[in-house]
């Protein structure tokens, strides 16, 4: 069976890329293409909805999928926890699927999930995220994700020292994030994890958008079988 695929932001890189590949399964067919300005009804008879926007219409987007029950994958940043908590609720209530994937790459997934793991050994980290010149928002979705599970997996163990101090980032979940945007650069991250006389540190970066290829696959296949709010790559891929 053939899945159709709505594209929303199909004009960006995510975007781009998501209508390529579309294109190249067999599985999977272009249903509509969905720029900022479009009427949500042209998401109607859709099997999956992939959003790339900004969150503004992102939040229109998923309601608007959720209200009619068409499964929909999102790689919008900006989804926090408190709009996650509200979204879940909605979710349930209305028996549909919503996918959120911070970072689409496999390869960030694991460096993910390898800095959660060792955060329960160091007392002190910080995140620093570098991502290309015109990406519009800061700190990274992959960026506050990985707070999140980090101070998720020490049990909210407060790590911050020096609150106030402009230079030392954005506070997310107690952890400094530091947030570059310079031109030759696609997306890096690096978690630095600080303990007695020993420093670890977890870094992930990728080239260009293709490293999110088998993610965004996965993630629509899924997206069409499921039911429930899944949050991270880690959701679906096992």
């Amino acid at each position: 069976m053939t899945i159709k695929v709505a594209v929303v932001g199909a004009t960006g890189r995510m975007g781009k890329l998501a209508l390529d590949l579309i294109d190249s399964a067999q599985d999977l067919s272009l249903h509509a293409t969905l720029n900022s300005r479009s009427a949500m009804s042209e998401l109607d008879g859709a099997d999956v909805v992939f959003d790339v926007t900004k969150l503004e219409v992102s939040e229109q987007v998923v309601a608007y999928a959720v209200a009619v029950g068409i499964p929909v994958v999102v790689g919008t940043s900006g989804w926090s926890a408190a709009k996650l908590a509200t979204l879940d609720a909605e979710v349930t209530r209305a028996g549909s699927t919503v996918v959120i994937v911070p970072n689409f790459s496999i390869g960030s997934m694991l460096a993910t999930r390898f800095a959660t793991e060792a955060a329960k050994h160091f007392s002190t980290i910080e995140i620093v995220e570098a991502h290309h010149a015109h990406k519009i928002d800061s700190p990274s979705g992959t960026a506050i994700r990985t707070a999140e599970l980090i101070a998720a997996a020490r049990g909210e163990v407060p790590l911050v020292t020096g609150v106030g101090q402009t230079a030392r980032g954005e506070i997310v979940a107690g952890i400094p994030i530091h947030s570059l945007r310079l031109s030759g650069v696609s997306a890096k991250q690096e978690v630095i994890l600080g303990g007695e006389s020993e420093v670890l540190t977890i870094s992930h970066e990728v080239s260009s958008v293709v490293s999110y290829s088998a993610g965004i696959l996965a993630s629509i296949r899924f997206a069409s079988a499921n039911k429930g709010l899944f949050v991270g790559l880690e959701s679906v891929v096992a």
